[in-house]
């Protein structure tokens, strides 16, 4: 069984998210401490991020089942057409609850994190069109977690960062090697 005080770092994006994720996984310790989760909005197509992730990253990459026990030092994405919650230190999925439309599969699961967990919570926006995930982040915050935001002229789509942003609830705005060094300083904090 899981602590359920383990951080979980939510890594949202979308186009143009996949070269942010690969330059953030590049830049973290193998043993960071914590879960990373990426949450990559594809309404239809089928994601390949946990066959191209890990050739940036040392740690396991693994695709999300019902019930997989989050633990740290892994990596892991969200399945297509799915939403994403926690609950009891296990990843639970739903149909996806907005099938027309942008996808808010981001702030879904940031809401699920606000609610059902107890550790460390660290919500990244990297690149993507429209502004899921950001409705999420002032929430995010309430509970003591930390907001990033990619810098908006770093990502290959600024509108996500930028509507991040716009929340008023970012802590911090940063290229992705630059996320990669405030989270291990987050997570790792120098003795």
């Amino acid at each position: 069984m899981i602590p359920q005080d383990l951080p979980i770092i939510c890594v949202g994006g979308s186009a143009g998210g996949l070269d942010a994720y690969e330059r953030l996984l590049a830049n973290l310790p193998l043993d960071l401490g914590a879960a990373i989760v990426i949450v990559n909005h594809l309404r239809t197509v089928s994601t390949l991020l946990h066959e191209i992730l890990p050739g940036y990253t040392q740690m396991p990459v693994e695709l999300i089942t019902e019930g997989l026990d989050i633990r740290p030092n892994c990596v892991f994405v969200i399945p297509p057409q799915r939403d994403l919650h926690v609950l009891n230190g296990e990843f639970r999925l739903e149909p996806i609850s907005k099938p027309r439309g942008w996808p808010d599969v981001i702030t879904v699961f940031l809401r699920s994190l606000t609610d059902h967990w107890h550790g460390r919570l660290v919500a990244v926006i990297v690149s993507g069109y429209d502004g899921d995930g950001a409705e999420a982040l002032c929430g995010i915050r309430e509970v003591g977690g930390i907001t990033i935001a990619q810098m908006p002229d770093s990502a290959g789509q600024p509108d996500m960062p930028n509507s991040a942003i716009a929340s008023g609830c970012v802590d911090f705005i940063l290229t992705p090697e630059n996320i990669a060094a405030k989270i291990t300083e987050i997570i790792q904090p120098a003795g």
